[in-house]
């Protein structure tokens, strides 16, 4: 039989002073939860207002736009959306059956193929030029070269095609005093699409001149000092040393310019509208077509078309002109 059945006076302060060591220990993580749990709360109201725009005019468009391509929704069906019917993969077939749609495709290729390598070499030849060849007037170049960037791409293009008139332009106004006779260069085939793929050049390497110019300047001195040592001339120190600390500045312009180019509108759609013989049309341009011809599913399936060729490219851009080390 025990005989202990009251606690002993020892025991009693044990107990007494065990209770108040972890009390302050709950009471913090108790404040610290609470603490968690209000910025928790304040951080989903802050967020709030951008979620409910993102979901209403990103989120949801982008969604309806994908069912939109797998179901057989025409411009009528706007008042009814939930009548049409799924046709799965039927409308990018129709659309890869489409010749206007390939017409459209290729002159994007041929946009993309050539004014992408001329913009960034254009652009890089102006950065190396403002970086190390021009000493005068540095900072009107810089301007003159940037200033096509943020001018209106509308407002360009209508100055462009002002220049271009056949009869009263600038362009064969200048040709005729050397006794040449001007084309007709939005109208002929031969000439349109590399019109624009001039003017996608000039108005976009002032970007890429930027971007490099930071790029340039951010190459340590003492490399290049050391490469002179070493003996080697000037084109050895640009391809050897330069070019490869640009590889960064070089993929980021690579890759921001082949994706607007891959979305080449503006030009043909205020010049030419895709004109003439569609020489000029864009998968873009062909999927805004569609879309205002009310053939929305076509529409949504070349948008989608036209979002796996970006994303092609990037990953292609990426494996080639990433950093290797």
């Amino acid at each position: 039989m025990s005989t202990k059945t009251l606690p002993e006076r020892g025991d009693t302060h044990e107990q007494g002073t065990a209770r108040p060591e972890q009390n302050p220990g709950h009471r913090r993580f108790a404040v610290r939860g609470t603490a968690r749990g209000r910025q928790a709360r304040a951080a989903w109201m802050l967020a709030a207002p951008f979620l409910a725009l993102f979901a209403a005019f990103m989120l949801l468009p982008v969604v309806w736009s994908l069912l939109m391509g797998l179901t057989d929704t025409k411009s009528a069906d706007l008042r009814t959306p939930l009548n049409v019917s799924f046709v799965g993969f039927d409308n990018y077939v129709r659309l890869f059956e489409d010749p206007q749609f390939f017409t459209a495709l290729r002159n994007t290729a041929v946009f993309v193929l050539v004014a992408l390598p001329l913009t960034l070499a254009a652009g890089l030849a102006a950065a190396v030029a403002l970086d190390r060849g021009i000493r005068r007037f540095r900072a009107v170049f810089r301007v003159g070269f940037y200033l096509p960037v943020i001018t209106s791409i509308v407002a360009v293009a209508v100055v462009w095609k002002t220049l271009l008139e056949p009869r009263a332009g600038l362009v064969n106004l200048v040709l005729g005093w050397f006794g040449i006779d001007g084309p007709s260069w939005l109208a002929d085939t031969r000439f349109a699409l590399p019109v624009m793929i001039v003017m996608a050049v000039w108005r976009n390497l002032g970007t890429v001149m930027i971007i490099m110019l930071a790029g340039l300047q951010s190459v340590p001195q003492s490399l290049i000092e050391a490469a002179e040592l070493d003996g080697a001339g000037p084109w050895q120190r640009f391809w050897s040393v330069t070019f490869p600390l640009l590889r960064p500045a070089l993929l980021l312009t690579a890759v921001t310019t082949g994706i607007g180019y891959l979305q080449f509108f503006d030009e043909p759609f205020v010049m030419t509208d895709g004109g003439p013989l569609d020489s000029t049309l864009s998968a873009t341009l062909y999927a805004y077509k569609q879309f205002g011809n009310g053939n929305y599913e076509m529409a949504s399936a070349a948008g989608y078309v036209i979002f796996v060729l970006i994303v092609a490219l990037t990953v292609l851009q990426f494996r080639v002109l990433r950093d290797k080390d």
